[in-house]
């Protein structure tokens, strides 16, 4: 459920402002994507003149990427907090006035579990976008992370809530897709979703979920890249 679309110029606009709240000493949550790479390239080239900080990586792609621009890499477990998480998303809700306002849909390149983890322990986490991203109201089928064994109860379950759910295919290989922590995704569709915060309550309560793409009352704000600079949307 990868989104497309947005130019790059954009995405590279939202990256690098979302690096410049980066503060020296601080511990910063390095998320997954397109957009959040353009960030974590920033944060490097400040390390390299002389910024001190930890990433901690939320995927196997991120760690890459960070360790390829020189930052130093730390675990959740060896720190005592996260200044500042830096993370995309497939999905931002823009409607301002709506209780849905700022939720988020992530799971696109199935890193959504270890992103939430990061995202949520951090004491700001901010979204670097573009206007591709933007929606009314959530539409899009929402990944499930799932143990394996569990996957086909955790599909009669989301049919029980009303979702159509979708064993995530690999591509370039046969079989499924198999996340960073060894498990399977679901892409379940909803229709449009009316109420995030319940939908995702649901999801959380089927055994067997280990994580889902609702991210609802996270975000502190997104940084929103376009053609002529960045817009700014504080939660």
């Amino acid at each position: 459920m990868k989104t497309q679309g947005g130019s790059d110029a954009a995405k590279r606009r939202a990256g690098r402002r979302a690096a410049a709240d980066v503060e020296d000493g601080s511990v910063v949550g390095l998320g997954t994507g397109s957009t959040t790479a353009h960030a974590i390239e920033a944060v490097g080239e400040a390390v390299a003149d002389g910024l001190d900080v930890r990433g901690i990586p939320t995927s196997f792609q991120s760690r890459r990427l960070a360790l390829a621009v020189g930052i130093p890499l730390t675990d959740l477990d060896a720190v005592d907090r996260i200044d500042l998480a830096i993370d995309g998303a497939d999905r931002v809700v823009d409607a301002p006035g709506a209780d849905a306002h700022g939720a988020l849909l992530k799971g696109g390149g199935a890193a959504h579990a270890r992103e939430k983890l990061v995202d949520a322990a951090a004491d700001r986490f901010v979204v670097v976008a573009d206007p591709s991203k933007l929606v009314d109201a959530l539409g899009a089928p929402v990944p499930v992370e799932v143990l394996p064994a569990a996957h086909t109860v955790v599909a009669d379950r989301v049919r029980d809530l009303g979702g159509d759910p979708e064993l995530r295919a690999a591509d370039r290989k046969d079989g499924p897709v198999v996340t960073d922590n060894g498990n399977l995704v679901l892409d379940c569709d909803f229709g449009s979703i009316d109420d995030p915060a319940a939908l995702a309550a649901d999801l959380s309560a089927i055994p067997g979920v280990l994580e889902h793409g609702l991210f609802v009352d996270l975000a502190d704000a997104t940084y929103v890249g376009t053609d002529d600079g960045v817009e700014v949307r504080e939660y």
